[in-house]
């Protein structure tokens, strides 16, 4: 028992040093992770104005179309797939 406690403080002190040899990258790589996660999730959300700015009326109309049609056509294809194997009451609940 002895021996396992002195290799694990033995491996937390080697693991301190290199902590501190690499402070400063590994903080510039946390924040650049976390700038890079904030962009992508603006992004994400902001998907349908991409798709308005390709062709300003036809963009905006289909985009109009596909969020009718959607729920109507595809949806209940989609979640049958996906929850193949659940009873009627394990579906989510939806329009």
């Amino acid at each position: 028992m002895t021996f396992l406690v002195l290799e694990a403080v033995s491996v937390i002190e080697d693991f301190k040093e290199i902590g501190l040899l690499l402070d400063g990258e590994v903080i510039a790589f946390v924040l650049n992770f976390i700038i890079d996660s904030f962009q992508n999730t603006l992004q994400a959300f902001m998907w349908p104005v991409n798709i308005v700015q390709i062709a300003p009326p036809y963009g905006a109309i289909g985009l109009g179309v596909a969020f009718w049609l959607f729920p109507i056509y595809v949806k209940k294809h989609i979640e049958a797939w996906l929850f193949e194997g659940a009873d009627e009451e394990q579906l989510p609940k939806g329009e």
